[in-house]
């Protein structure tokens, strides 16, 4: 992976941390997932007409992975009603990689070294070791419940970044395919909004509006370069690299949300970052 790949990809794991934290960080977790995904959908549809377009043979993948990411989104808003981000995030942002890994063997043809595997075996325990202490905000059994959605979400984020991963290649256009997935999902996130929360939904946003431009232009930004870096290197490499997330979620949520991050989960993520970095590396 070249120098360039290696610090977009980087780039593009902090922009994701950040607009996780503003999610996390809204009274509403509903209406900030939603109002963060309409609000980089809208910035896609804006650029879109400027861009060349994805080739025919790409948009039944982005058909496939604007139903995945509406997936996605859902579960992010309930997993951040259940446990803390410093919990949920590595476990959701740390699982995927272990999978889009074990999958791309077969679905893309990627090989893995022994090293590879290594830092695979690393992330598990880190993984494990996140689990096994899960807690609450206030010790509730619910928090049980973020872990297995937690988890339940990484098995989405691997397969959309498997579609994506295939079908960015084919597009020939990476910037214009990861511009319309957000537009596409930006479309059935406001009508459920409007549907359930239609009273709350227009106060909401003009109080949070920037955040709603940060956290929309982070997640907009931070997926298109994960694309466009897949279309310059293999997929399981960015997908691991891109999981330093996990050490910028856990910064974000100690020091801008400050939520409790013990010595347990601080050693946890690190030892999932260790195994992404291994796995970068391999």
């Amino acid at each position: 992976m070249s120098l360039t790949v290696f610090a977009v990809v980087l780039l593009a794991a902090f922009l994701h941390a950040a607009w996780n934290a503003v999610v996390k960080g809204g009274g509403d977790k509903l209406l900030s997932t939603v109002m963060v995904a309409v609000t980089a959908g809208l910035m896609a549809a804006l650029a879109l007409p400027a861009l060349p377009q994805p080739a025919a043979a790409s948009w039944p993948f982005i058909a496939a992975s604007v139903g995945v990411h509406v997936v996605y989104f859902a579960l992010v808003a309930r997993i951040y009603r259940s446990a803390d981000m410093s919990l949920t995030y590595p476990l959701m942002r740390g699982c995927a990689p272990l999978l889009v890994a074990l999958a791309s063997v077969g679905w893309l043809g990627e090989h893995l070294s022994a090293l590879a595997w290594g830092g695979i075996a690393v992330i598990s325990l880190g993984i494990l070791a996140m689990a096994g202490g899960a807690r609450g905000p206030r010790g509730l059994p619910g928090s049980r419940e973020g872990v297995w959605l937690a988890l339940l979400n990484a098995l989405v984020i691997a397969t959309y970044t498997l579609i994506d991963g295939t079908g960015v290649r084919r597009s020939g256009a990476p910037v214009a395919y990861a511009f319309w997935i957000f537009v596409l999902t930006a479309l059935p996130l406001a009508a459920w909004a409007l549907a359930t929360r239609r009273q709350q939904l227009g106060g909401y946003v003009r109080r949070n509006l920037v955040f709603a431009l940060v956290g929309g232009g982070g997640t907009l930004a931070s997926y298109g370069l994960s694309l466009w870096a897949m279309t310059r290197a293999p997929v399981a490499p960015v997908a691991a690299l891109r999981e330093a997330s996990i050490l910028f979620g856990a910064l974000i949520s100690a020091l801008l949300l400050k939520e409790r991050v013990g010595a347990a989960r601080v050693g946890a993520a690190c030892l999932i970052a260790a195994g992404v970095a291994t796995l970068r590396f391999a």
